[in-house]
């Protein structure tokens, strides 16, 4: 077996691989051999079938079989050899198209290999975190808007007209050319105008309504509602007000902070401090992982595999014209052409993933089973009363494992750093924060 290189041109390399006939038929005979005692042919006991008749009958399979292997071997063997990584699947062809069984085999294979990526002092890095402490102030709006929250407001009744922001208990019956729909009708249903928890137009059209009053309210159902007998379609509800109440926010007190689970009110004062300091946290870290992603951008450079930026430019240019064309459901729509941004872009990601990745495996991190688990556990969340299903769709798909453990090894890795680099703490105003994580945003 013969490899002679044909390229060596930055990150790109390429190989003609000869694999001989003789090798071939060696490796044939090899495969054959290990079948023949397990062989049973009529004529012959099993295990003692002639060497030239299995080859007739097996050989041109194994011939493949063989070519395959041979192949795979030696671009394995060349690999190790040569400590190369390939930045995508290898591309072979064959260049002897023709071959017959007695010709040797001739393929190129041709790839870009990752690069080599180094080291990076940390310690060099100087980053700044923003400190954020939750104020009387800032617990206190807070509480305010627990109290407005519909598991805390009470309603009582009045005797005005009601309003946005008003219970109304109703009855109703709603009918489409005269004749009631299922699920159209209720009796005494409190409804919260302005809840936007009734198709569009329903709610208005009960403003200014008082106790004891009738109305029919004519609304239009959505095109796209989900009851497709009803879409588009135009209803009428027939509705009598038995009662208008008007909101009640609860005390600040004990009872308040109960219906949230804590034990009196400075109990629950002080798990919305430790709330709202998680939030600060986490937006604060969000900016400090921005600056530390900025300044390797800027203090490490490396080859870029063409063939990883170009995909990744594509991706981009695709997500960000669909963003702007959210009309657009399908793939069915023009070619996409990329801009100079978005091969800077996809430059910067390529680099800054290829960068975390080979600092995470030179530091041996990884992502836990467990970890990996309570991940699942926390998105399976999302799907109330369909969590066995959601687990077993992602012990099936490895892409979507993938996709999972991607962050969250991203995020240790940036973690080590920040452990490494020069961190210095900023305490700053919630609005400071605010700005900063806009500013990330529009970024």
């Amino acid at each position: 077996m013969q490899v002679t290189e044909t390229l060596n041109e930055g990150l790109k390399r390429g190989y003609a691989i000869t694999v001989t006939a003789a090798e071939l038929d060696a490796k044939v005979v090899e495969k054959l051999k290990e079948a023949q005692p397990t062989v049973e042919m009529k004529g012959f006991r099993k295990g003692k079938v002639p060497m030239a008749l299995l080859r007739k009958q097996f050989g041109q399979r194994l011939m493949g079989e063989a070519m395959q292997e041979a192949i795979d071997g030696a671009l394995t063997s060349h690999l190790d050899t040569t400590g190369d990584r390939p930045a995508a699947q290898p591309e072979m062809k064959m260049t002897n198209p023709d071959w017959k069984e007695g010709d040797d085999v001739a393929v190129d294979v041709s790839y870009e290999k990752l690069p080599d990526i180094p080291e990076t002092d940390f310690s060099a890095i100087k980053l700044e975190r923003m400190v954020v402490k939750a104020d009387d102030e800032s617990v206190q709006e807070a509480l305010d808007n627990l109290a407005s929250s519909p598991q805390a407001v009470t309603y009582e009744a009045k005797k005005t007209q009601a309003k946005k922001d008003d219970q109304v208990v109703i009855d109703f019956v709603g009918k489409v050319d005269g004749e009631a729909f299922e699920g159209g009708t209720a009796q005494d249903y409190p409804l919260v105008l302005g809840s936007n928890s009734f198709i569009p137009g329903f709610e208005d059209g009960l403003l200014k309504v008082k106790a004891g009053d009738e109305k029919d309210v004519e609304v239009t159902f959505p095109e796209d509602y989900q009851a497709a007998n009803l879409a588009g379609k135009v209803a009428v509800f027939s509705c009598t007000v038995k009662e208008v109440r008007a909101p009640k926010k609860p005390e600040m007190d004990d009872e308040l902070a109960k219906k949230f689970g804590a034990d009196d009110l400075a109990a629950l004062k002080g798990q919305i401090a430790e709330r709202l300091e998680a939030e600060y946290t986490g937006a604060s870290r969000a900016i400090a992982k921005r600056a530390l992603l900025d300044a390797l951008d800027v203090a490490v450079s490396f080859d870029l595999p063409q063939s990883l930026v170009e995909a990744e430019t594509g991706q981009i240019a695709h997500q960000l014209w669909h963003e702007e064309n959210p009309d657009v459901q399908g793939h069915d729509h023009p070619e996409v052409t990329p801009t100079d941004e978005h091969v800077k872009l996809a430059e910067r990601r390529v680099k800054l993933g290829l960068l975390l990745a080979d600092i995470g495996q030179k530091a041996e991190i990884k992502v836990t089973d467990q970890e990996m688990t309570q991940a699942m556990m926390n998105q399976a969340r999302q799907y109330p009363g369909q969590e066995r299903e959601f687990f077993e769709f992602v012990q099936k798909n490895a892409q979507y494992r993938q996709q999972m453990q991607a962050p969250m090894f991203e995020d240790k890795v940036v973690d080590l750093i920040f452990e490494k680099a020069v961190m210095t703490d900023k305490e700053v105003s919630k609005d400071d924060l605010q700005k900063a994580v806009e500013k990330l945003e529009e970024e």
